[in-house]
């Protein structure tokens, strides 16, 4: 295995693009490193990122948005008090990424281009319409978050490109967003169903929302039809019903170990309901 460091991402791309055989990134490592311990994935190359730099920064951009490094741990993220105050269910979905050492290492970037449809980072970014950066051989590009992931631990990045930053867009006024998520268990868990919603009012009205949902399809994905449920109300029970048959008919997910069909499409229904109702209380002020 060669072991590379660059100090630019132009020159990371590069390397990637004219590496022979399996190439990974490194920045938490808290995906790779476990893979390669396994023996599922040996590569051949191994782009170690971290000192490149501003990878570790976080950042208010000049439209109020933020820019997010892609070696940036779960731990930062969330001592970030105005991140926080702008984006919490961006922070809270990334806070329940494994244990307390896992936080000092994971990564939003790793999170996203692991592929995994359960990932708990992502749904908050996919709702709160973020953006990433990346970086190939031909130059610098933006896509969506939903973009990235194609299927099952698969993304749409070619050859040679890698995430060099995550962007998210201002907050605005009235706003407001939270993610949960549905383990068995306390904590540490594998997401059974996840679901995010981000949303604006004008007055007690809900002018704008977003919706998301996770571990309940082969990619974390918009649900549109759940963010048109709410959109025009006030969230009065109408409205969530509405909002939680759309989330549960948006579900398309698989009988495994940790959940059926039908509990995951149940479930879908009741986070969603419930993540509504603390965005709009946090867009509320409260």
């Amino acid at each position: 295995m060669r072991y590379h460091t660059p100090s630019t991402f132009e020159d990371a791309a590069q390397l990637a693009a004219g590496a022979q055989g399996l190439t990974r990134f490194l920045a938490g490592g808290t995906d790779v490193l476990v893979q390669m311990r396994a023996g599922s994935v040996l590569p051949d190359d191994l782009i170690d990122i971290k000192k490149i730099p501003g990878v570790s920064d976080i950042t208010k951009t000049d439209d109020g948005g933020w820019r997010i490094g892609v070696a940036v741990p779960g731990h930062k993220l969330g001592a970030d008090a105005a991140l926080r105050a702008d984006w919490p269910g961006v922070v809270e979905g990334m806070e329940l990424v494994g244990s307390t050492q896992i936080q000092g290492r994971a990564t939003l970037a790793g999170n996203l281009c692991n592929g995994s449809p359960a990932a708990d980072g992502v749904p908050g970014l996919v709702a709160a319409g973020a953006t990433v950066e990346i970086t190939g051989p031909d130059g610098t590009r933006t896509a969506k978050v939903e973009d990235v992931p194609t299927g099952p631990f698969k993304t749409s990045l070619a050859q040679g490109e890698v995430i060099s930053a995550i962007l998210l867009p201002p907050r605005g006024p009235n706003g407001g967003d939270a993610y949960l998520r549905f383990i068995p268990r306390t904590e540490m868990d594998i997401a059974v169903v996840g679901c995010a919603v981000s949303l604006t009012l004008d007055g007690d009205t809900i002018s704008d929302a977003r919706v998301a949902l996770g571990a309940v399809a082969p990619v974390i994905a918009l649900a549109p039809d759940a963010a048109k449920a709410i959109v025009g109300t006030t969230l009065d029970d109408a409205a969530l019903d509405a909002l939680a048959r759309a989330a549960s008919a948006a579900c398309k997910p698989i009988d495994d170990k940790r959940g059926t069909v039908e509990f995951r499409t149940e479930v879908a229904g009741v986070l969603a309901k419930r993540a509504a109702k603390i965005a709009y209380a946090r867009a509320k002020g409260a």
